[in-house]
């Protein structure tokens, strides 16, 4: 094969792994209208039910594997809009700094509303969490897509991250407790997990943030869980911003030091 023609099998190879995307998933991504550099995509999985994502996609290069991040929106963008999820936090990783430092594969699933990212039974006398057997719908169709992704795109399996704020600070927990071996690091922002699951997720590197003075999600939350994977072994960490409500996420997702730790995690 000449010189002329493996740069032209070189170049085509993007497209077609992008027309087996479309064709798996029945995406209907817009590429270049999408101001907000996250494309408009549905996951169907045969059985009825659908989960609404957006996409985030690198200068893509299928010579290498890309990692992949899971942005898990809060309470108040649940919908059917497939566009409020991208109010807080997930648009950090969209900037041009990031997707040249820290090229990955982003997806920022949409919640329906009512229902939740988590699957926890919480005790009303002390509040602690217990996860139940079986995932929430939502995280179940989070699932499912990670493993289609994985199939579709040049995903590095080893450096699968997942991270969410309010209510994605819950499902970020069950998810990394419910599927353990899944995921190389978490990052946690104002929620709360099963502290009696401490042990089987401490391999996984964990940096938890929290507001010290956030009325929606107690901080006891976060202080339990980082004293229960310590106790398990594990080297996470816990940034509490003193004066901070709720918002915690607008300081942990514009801290360049959480993305450059993130980043830098492998299985």
């Amino acid at each position: 094969m000449d010189q002329k023609n493996s740069r032209n099998n070189g170049q085509s190879r993007p497209v077609l792994f992008l027309i087996a995307f479309f064709c798996l998933t029945g995406s209907s991504c817009i590429w270049a209208q999408s101001s907000s550099r996250f494309c408009f995509n549905k996951y169907a999985n045969g059985k009825g039910d659908t989960l609404n994502y957006r996409l985030l996609f690198p200068d893509y290069d299928t010579v290498r594997k890309y990692p992949l991040v899971i942005f898990l929106h809060g309470s108040g963008e649940r919908g059917n809009d497939n566009e409020a999820q991208l109010k807080w936090g997930v648009m950090n990783f969209a900037t041009d700094q990031a997707m040249v430092m820290h090229p990955a594969i982003v997806i920022a699933p949409q919640c329906p509303a009512n229902q939740e990212w988590s699957n926890f039974a919480e005790n009303e006398k002390t509040g602690e969490l217990r996860l139940r057997p079986d995932p929430s719908k939502p995280m179940e169709l989070v699932l499912e897509l990670i493993h289609q992704l994985i199939k579709t795109f040049s995903i590095d399996t080893n450096r699968i991250y997942i991270t969410g704020l309010s209510m994605g600070g819950y499902g970020t927990y069950d998810a990394i407790e419910r599927y353990p071996r899944l995921f190389a690091a978490a990052v946690p922002v104002c929620g709360g997990g099963d502290v009696s699951k401490a042990a089987s997720v401490a391999h996984i590197p964990v940096w938890i943030f929290h507001g010290s003075e956030d009325a929606a999600v107690n901080p006891l939350y976060s202080l339990d869980m980082i004293t229960a994977l310590t106790r398990a072994g594990s080297r996470a960490g816990l940034t509490f911003y003193p004066g901070i409500g709720h918002f915690a996420w607008l300081a942990a997702y514009s801290d360049p030091l959480m993305m450059e730790w993130l980043f830098s995690q492998h299985k």
